[in-house]
């Protein structure tokens, strides 16, 4: 012990007080290795979890990354969409008709309405997931989001194709 106002445990380990010239960064490296936190700090993660990226839900980042996806995908299909619609000289419904059974336009109406639904979808149902608590109403909610979500789509793909193949 003698005169020294800190306590020394297993070499350069200091136990004590904070005293001048203390090397506190093995401290810091064993705090972190048995709290989890830092550097060098261990994951509470299995390996696998790790290469998934999964979380508890575990789809979250999937969910996640195709809102993104989509939602970009929305903004470049929703501005082709109003710069098409600015081209037109007239809204006149034979002149719609027209412009949509062009078969780019119908392609990419195609596109537009079912990433719509798509995204549409996913929104929704994170909604419901946070905000419904009740578990029969929640798997009920989250069934009729995904049938209607689906249905619209359906709907909306007919529309387009039957405009394109001449039927309208």
């Amino acid at each position: 012990m003698g005169c020294r106002h800190r306590f020394r445990g297993a070499p350069g380990q200091c136990v004590g007080l904070v005293g001048p010239g203390r090397d506190d960064a093995y401290d810091r490296r064993v705090l972190a290795a048995v709290s989890g936190f830092g550097e060098p700090g261990l994951s509470l993660r299995s390996p696998l979890g790790q290469v998934l990226g999964s979380g508890s839900a575990r789809d979250g980042t999937g969910h996640w990354w195709s809102q993104r996806v989509t939602a970009v995908a929305l903004l470049i299909l929703g501005s082709w969409f109003l710069y098409s619609l600015t081209r037109l000289d007239s809204f006149a419904h034979v002149a719609m008709l027209d412009w949509a059974g062009r078969p780019f336009n119908s392609v990419m109406l195609l596109l537009l309405t079912v990433t719509l639904a798509y995204h549409s979808a996913l929104g929704v149902q994170v909604v419901l997931e946070d905000y419904v608590h009740g578990a029969f109403i929640k798997v009920v909610s989250l069934l009729l989001n995904r049938f209607a979500h689906v249905f619209l789509a359906v709907v909306a793909v007919v529309a387009v194709l039957k405009i394109a193949l001449g039927g309208a």
